[in-house]
């Protein structure tokens, strides 16, 4: 079971100590999550990011193979009730490749995008309702989550529960 810290409504921590924990945290996210939302992954190679989407879509009902999105910038989910939108921009170069690979129409619909490596798109990305930072902390990692949005603070209630 995961225990959150709560330090303020916006801002919540969790020690995740070992993928099962991480795996858990994405299947709260998953039952938290609706259309619109735009939330940023944020964390070291390595730190959880995409073990931590493998879980909320697999609370989704999603059976298939998870990967990250590293190569082809974006992997798309189309799941009963959401389009779930994982991007990944660590290759990015320059920001302005975020406005060449088209997403921008892709955020602000009725889509939820998970975004990996969002400061590689410098200022360009919309703002995101709900920050998930990962890091290495002794043999586990610690997951610091903080609402930026109306919509963000109503989604980390449901995630701490």
């Amino acid at each position: 079971m995961l225990r959150f810290a709560v330090h303020r409504p916006d801002q919540s921590g969790v020690f995740l100590p070992d993928e099962l924990a991480t795996l858990e945290l994405g299947a709260r996210l998953a039952r938290a999550l609706h259309p619109r939302l735009i939330i940023y992954l944020k964390g070291e190679l390595g730190a959880g990011k995409t073990t931590l989407v493998r879980g909320a879509l697999r609370e989704l009902g999603y059976t298939g193979r998870v990967k990250s999105p590293t190569y082809a910038l974006v992997e798309v989910y189309c799941l009963s009730r959401l389009y779930l939108h994982h991007f990944d921009f660590y290759r990015f170069k320059d920001p302005a490749e975020w406005i060449d690979a088209g997403f921008r129409d892709v955020f602000g619909g009725e889509n939820v995008c998970l975004v990996e490596w969002p400061e590689k798109a410098g200022g360009l990305l919309p703002s995101a309702d709900l920050e998930i930072s990962l890091e290495h902390q002794d043999t586990g990692r610690i997951a610091h989550l903080s609402a930026l949005t109306t919509a963000g603070t109503e989604c980390l209630r449901h995630i701490i529960g």
